[in-house]
């Protein structure tokens, strides 16, 4: 039976064991060299601080995981944030991504961020697909922006409101700050269920 919670630091190896081979062998990540469980962990911890980094598992198999982070470091950004998923190979097609998506955004929201973005390199129906399902909506395309491979890639932008514009924004809520939150359960439990529809 699948679960749905919050990553952890020994989560390293089953996130490294889904993402070494999609920067190793694919063009979908622009990094070039596999990060490994260490770097992994070390992510992980780094990222819980401030935005969600979640994981869907049987046991120690990671099925899949998927985190928010900083869409840009400078303060006026802070309402906004970029998101990612990567599911296991022998997992896609199976609802994982949607689940952990369905429990992200929640959160995010619970946070009191504004805008989602995330960055697909392309072609790659299956990501626009996921993401679209969770109305996103397509930004632009930056054209041959990554070498990789011995061949140029480009890279969508896809955009998702979370909440209207206010006049005065309410400080972001870290992360952090949510761990003991009913919030944080309910949004679990949220993706969960669309997981055991799958």
């Amino acid at each position: 039976m699948s679960e749905l919670r919050v990553a952890r630091p020994d989560d390293g190896a089953g996130v490294a064991a889904i993402y070494d081979p999609i920067v190793r062998d694919t063009a979908i990540s622009f990094e070039v060299d596999p990060p490994g469980e260490a770097e992994m962990r070390r992510r992980i911890v780094a990222t819980l601080d401030t935005h969600p980094w979640l994981v869907c598992a049987d046991g120690s198999h990671v099925r899949g995981y998927a985190y928010a982070s900083r869409h840009h470091e400078r303060a006026a950004y802070r309402w906004s944030a970029d998101v990612t998923v990567y599911i296991h190979e022998d997992s896609r097609g199976r609802g994982v991504g949607r689940a952990l998506y369905t429990a992200l955004l929640s959160l995010l929201v619970r946070q009191g961020l504004r805008q989602a973005y995330g960055a697909i390199a392309l072609p790659n129906a299956g990501s626009v697909a996921l993401h679209e399902s969770h109305g996103f909506r397509r930004i632009g395309v930056f054209e041959d922006v990554g070498w990789k491979h011995g061949a140029w890639h480009p890279v969508g932008y896809w955009g998702r409101e979370l909440a209207p514009a206010t006049p005065v924004p309410r400080e972001p809520l870290p992360f952090a700050k949510l761990r003991h939150d009913p919030a944080l359960a309910d949004a679990l439990a949220r993706g969960a269920a669309t997981l055991s529809r799958a």
